[in-house]
Protein backbone atom coordinates (compact mmCIF):
# COMPACT_ATOMS: atom_id res chain seq x y z
CA UNK A 1 0.00 0.00 0.00
CA UNK A 2 1.33 3.46 -0.84
CA UNK A 3 1.45 6.36 1.56
CA UNK A 4 -0.99 9.28 1.14
CA UNK A 5 1.95 11.50 0.18
CA UNK A 6 2.98 9.25 -2.72
CA UNK A 7 0.81 11.17 -5.20
CA UNK A 8 -1.54 9.74 -7.82
CA UNK A 9 -1.05 6.15 -8.92
CA UNK A 10 1.19 5.75 -11.94
CA UNK A 11 0.14 3.80 -15.00
CA UNK A 12 1.53 0.27 -15.11
CA UNK A 13 4.91 -0.04 -16.77
CA UNK A 14 5.18 -2.02 -19.93
CA UNK A 15 7.57 -4.73 -18.73
CA UNK A 16 8.26 -5.84 -22.30
CA UNK A 17 8.39 -2.76 -24.53
CA UNK A 18 7.92 -3.43 -28.23
CA UNK A 19 11.03 -3.89 -30.32
CA UNK A 20 10.19 -0.67 -32.16
CA UNK A 21 9.91 1.56 -29.06
CA UNK A 22 11.51 4.91 -29.87
CA UNK A 23 10.64 4.57 -33.56
CA UNK A 24 8.66 7.33 -35.25
CA UNK A 25 5.21 6.31 -36.33
CA UNK A 26 2.21 8.14 -37.71
CA UNK A 27 -0.77 8.26 -35.35
CA UNK A 28 -4.10 9.10 -36.98
CA UNK A 29 -6.90 11.11 -35.40
CA UNK A 30 -10.56 11.05 -36.46
CA UNK A 31 -12.84 14.05 -36.04
CA UNK A 32 -16.02 15.56 -37.41
CA UNK A 33 -15.21 18.20 -40.04
CA UNK A 34 -16.41 21.70 -39.17
CA UNK A 35 -18.31 23.91 -41.56
CA UNK A 36 -16.19 26.54 -43.32
CA UNK A 37 -13.07 24.43 -42.76
CA UNK A 38 -10.97 22.06 -44.78
CA UNK A 39 -13.05 19.00 -45.77
CA UNK A 40 -10.97 16.42 -43.91
CA UNK A 41 -12.08 14.02 -41.19
CA UNK A 42 -8.67 12.57 -40.26
CA UNK A 43 -5.19 13.91 -39.57
CA UNK A 44 -1.98 11.95 -39.19
CA UNK A 45 0.63 13.26 -36.77
CA UNK A 46 4.19 12.02 -36.41
CA UNK A 47 4.86 10.53 -33.00
CA UNK A 48 7.56 8.61 -31.16
CA UNK A 49 6.37 5.22 -30.02
CA UNK A 50 6.80 4.81 -26.26
CA UNK A 51 5.12 1.45 -25.65
CA UNK A 52 2.90 -1.06 -27.39
CA UNK A 53 -0.01 1.40 -27.35
CA UNK A 54 1.35 4.88 -26.48
CA UNK A 55 3.29 7.53 -28.38
CA UNK A 56 4.45 11.13 -27.92
CA UNK A 57 3.18 13.55 -30.59
CA UNK A 58 6.14 15.09 -32.46
CA UNK A 59 4.52 17.78 -34.58
CA UNK A 60 1.84 20.43 -34.38
CA UNK A 61 -1.67 19.54 -35.59
CA UNK A 62 -3.36 21.59 -38.31
CA UNK A 63 -6.80 20.07 -37.95
CA UNK A 64 -7.16 18.01 -34.78
CA UNK A 65 -8.38 19.94 -31.76
CA UNK A 66 -7.46 19.15 -28.17
CA UNK A 67 -3.93 17.90 -28.75
CA UNK A 68 -0.54 19.63 -28.82
CA UNK A 69 3.00 18.68 -29.69
CA UNK A 70 4.58 16.67 -26.88
CA UNK A 71 1.33 15.10 -25.61
CA UNK A 72 1.29 11.37 -25.00
CA UNK A 73 -1.58 9.57 -26.70
CA UNK A 74 -2.87 6.02 -26.59
CA UNK A 75 -3.57 4.26 -29.87
CA UNK A 76 -4.86 1.03 -31.33
CA UNK A 77 -3.48 -0.55 -34.47
CA UNK A 78 -5.93 -1.83 -37.06
CA UNK A 79 -5.55 -4.87 -39.32
CA UNK A 80 -3.82 -2.71 -41.95
CA UNK A 81 -1.19 -1.53 -39.45
CA UNK A 82 -2.65 1.99 -39.14
CA UNK A 83 -2.32 3.51 -35.65
CA UNK A 84 -5.53 5.30 -34.52
CA UNK A 85 -5.55 7.60 -31.49
CA UNK A 86 -7.96 6.59 -28.77
CA UNK A 87 -7.21 9.45 -26.38
CA UNK A 88 -4.68 11.52 -24.55
CA UNK A 89 -2.70 9.92 -21.72
CA UNK A 90 -0.60 12.91 -20.59
CA UNK A 91 -0.57 16.64 -21.30
CA UNK A 92 2.59 18.29 -22.54
CA UNK A 93 1.94 21.74 -21.09
CA UNK A 94 2.03 23.10 -24.66
CA UNK A 95 -0.73 24.90 -26.54
CA UNK A 96 -1.61 24.76 -30.22
CA UNK A 97 -2.39 28.02 -32.02
CA UNK A 98 -3.35 28.29 -35.69
CA UNK A 99 -3.00 31.53 -37.64
CA UNK A 100 -4.36 32.22 -41.11
CA UNK A 101 -3.17 35.47 -42.72
CA UNK A 102 -5.95 37.43 -44.41
CA UNK A 103 -5.44 37.70 -48.19
CA UNK A 104 -6.59 41.32 -48.24
CA UNK A 105 -4.77 42.29 -45.02
CA UNK A 106 -1.35 43.91 -44.65
CA UNK A 107 0.42 40.51 -44.57
CA UNK A 108 -1.40 39.17 -47.61
CA UNK A 109 -1.14 35.39 -47.91
CA UNK A 110 2.42 35.44 -46.57
CA UNK A 111 2.97 32.69 -44.00
CA UNK A 112 6.56 33.89 -43.58
CA UNK A 113 5.24 37.27 -42.37
CA UNK A 114 3.18 35.44 -39.74
CA UNK A 115 6.31 33.57 -38.61
CA UNK A 116 8.24 36.86 -38.40
CA UNK A 117 5.60 38.41 -36.10
CA UNK A 118 5.75 35.45 -33.69
CA UNK A 119 9.49 34.69 -33.96
CA UNK A 120 10.44 37.05 -31.08
CA UNK A 121 8.63 34.61 -28.76
CA UNK A 122 10.74 31.71 -30.00
CA UNK A 123 7.79 30.08 -31.74
CA UNK A 124 8.30 27.95 -34.77
CA UNK A 125 5.44 26.73 -36.85
CA UNK A 126 4.47 24.64 -39.81
CA UNK A 127 2.63 25.88 -42.91
CA UNK A 128 -0.23 23.79 -44.30
CA UNK A 129 0.50 24.68 -47.96
CA UNK A 130 1.37 27.54 -50.29
CA UNK A 131 -2.25 27.59 -51.48
CA UNK A 132 -3.62 27.61 -47.94
CA UNK A 133 -1.07 29.48 -45.75
CA UNK A 134 -2.43 28.31 -42.40
CA UNK A 135 0.40 28.35 -39.85
CA UNK A 136 0.17 26.01 -36.86
CA UNK A 137 2.32 26.90 -33.84
CA UNK A 138 3.31 25.02 -30.72
CA UNK A 139 3.33 27.46 -27.81
CA UNK A 140 5.42 26.06 -24.95
CA UNK A 141 4.01 26.42 -21.46
CA UNK A 142 7.02 28.51 -20.41
CA UNK A 143 6.52 31.11 -23.16
CA UNK A 144 5.25 34.63 -22.49
CA UNK A 145 1.63 33.58 -22.91
CA UNK A 146 0.14 36.98 -22.09
CA UNK A 147 2.26 38.79 -24.70
CA UNK A 148 1.54 36.11 -27.33
CA UNK A 149 -2.20 36.40 -26.69
CA UNK A 150 -2.00 40.20 -26.91
CA UNK A 151 -0.19 40.01 -30.26
CA UNK A 152 -2.66 37.47 -31.65
CA UNK A 153 -5.64 39.64 -30.65
CA UNK A 154 -3.99 42.80 -31.98
CA UNK A 155 -3.22 41.08 -35.28
CA UNK A 156 -6.82 39.99 -35.62
CA UNK A 157 -8.14 43.46 -34.71
CA UNK A 158 -5.80 45.09 -37.25
CA UNK A 159 -6.78 42.67 -40.02
CA UNK A 160 -3.52 40.74 -40.26
CA UNK A 161 -5.02 37.32 -39.60
CA UNK A 162 -7.62 35.11 -38.01
CA UNK A 163 -6.42 32.81 -35.26
CA UNK A 164 -7.71 30.00 -33.11
CA UNK A 165 -6.39 28.19 -30.08
CA UNK A 166 -7.15 24.53 -30.67
CA UNK A 167 -5.44 23.19 -27.55
CA UNK A 168 -5.11 25.41 -24.49
CA UNK A 169 -3.73 24.87 -21.02
CA UNK A 170 -4.96 26.34 -17.77
CA UNK A 171 -1.97 28.71 -17.85
CA UNK A 172 -3.08 29.95 -21.30
CA UNK A 173 -6.56 30.64 -19.94
CA UNK A 174 -5.15 32.57 -17.00
CA UNK A 175 -2.65 34.64 -19.03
Amino acid sequence: MSSPDAGPPRPPRDEHPPRDAGRRIKVWFRFVPREDRLPYDTEGLWATRLSADTARVDNVPFLQDGVAEGEIVRFTTDADGVHWSTGRVADSGNCTVRVLPLPDGPLGRDARAVHERLAPFGLGGEVFSADFPLVAFTVPGGADLRAIKELLVRGEEEGWWHFEVSCATEAWGEA
